[in-house]
């Protein structure tokens, strides 16, 4: 029975090791995140320029934030910076500059940074309030919608951080396990190793989910007024359905300079690129 509980504990360490890494590679991707606040100080994105942003939008010249928002995004792209924060304010720019679109794009690329942020979401929400189109969505299974629900209380960071404390009191239980000699503390440590063991995974399953839609991008945002949705990549095709500004599709295909669309309600169509932007 000894024999067969070292073994166990041996093959745990290994897998609950390769897991910790896993979780220690999504933190990795998105370190730049947790440091929005010093990239506006440190240099890679001019200080003097966010608070030209800010006062701008304080100033309710949403139009000259706006420009200057999406200066400070590329500054924040080109050194690996950028952060939620930052497109969370480019959105409240375009927003108050009643440009719909942009600021939902801007909106969902921060909640994609920092799915857990309430004020995001909020404003988010509002914005399609606003959008013409009402969608029904296709209903999910409730372990997708439970999934989804636990998974976006935390970003991936977070997650990854989660799973590399968790997995540090795993080992904490190992040792208890290996090394007392009181029958109770052994036991307790066994079946409490067991379940953080769990907890590393489920926390590495929600940090890798993560970093997987951020870097898939297969949503997009529609950016005119109104777009004909047609049965085949072709401008003489059947017209299926109308989408308009705002309206969140995700991409299926791509033919030239046509994408493969769905929407919420699973109705599937064409329309040409040049009328989206990936979020």
């Amino acid at each position: 029975m000894k024999l067969f509980h070292h073994l166990f504990i041996v093959q745990l360490l290994f897998l609950c090791t390769n897991g910790a890494l896993l979780a220690q590679e999504s933190a990795d991707t998105v370190s730049g995140n947790a440091a929005q606040t010093v990239t506006t100080t440190a240099g890679a994105i001019p200080p003097d320029l966010s608070a030209s942003a800010a006062a701008a939008y304080r100033e309710q010249d949403y139009k000259k934030s706006a420009a200057l928002y999406e200066t400070v995004v590329a500054h924040a792209l080109a050194n690996d910076m950028v952060s939620a924060e930052i497109y969370y304010n480019l959105g409240n720019a375009y927003f108050r500059d009643n440009q719909l679109a942009k600021a939902i794009v801007n909106y969902e690329r921060a909640l994609l940074l920092d799915p857990g942020d309430g004020d995001i979401r909020h404003n988010l929400r509002f914005a399609r309030n606003r959008t013409e189109d009402r969608i029904d969505v296709v209903g999910n299974l409730i372990f997708a919608n439970w999934f989804m629900a636990v998974r976006n209380s935390f970003s991936s960071n977070s997650w990854a951080v989660i799973g590399i404390v968790l997995f540090m009191l795993f080992l904490i239980c190992m040792v208890v396990f290996l090394f007392v000699r009181y029958l109770w503390a052994r036991k307790t440590a066994f079946y409490s190793g067991i379940v953080l063991f769990l907890l590393v995974m489920v926390t590495n399953i929600f940090a890798i989910s993560q970093k997987r839609e951020r870097l898939d991008r297969d949503s997009a945002i529609v950016m005119v007024g109104a777009v004909m949705v047609k049965a085949s990549p072709d401008q003489n095709s059947n017209t299926l359905f109308e989408l308009h500004e705002g309206i969140k599709v995700k991409i299926r295909n791509s033919d030239s300079n046509w994408l493969e669309i769905e929407i919420a309600n699973g109705s599937v169509g064409w329309l040409s690129k040049e009328h989206v932007e990936i979020i």
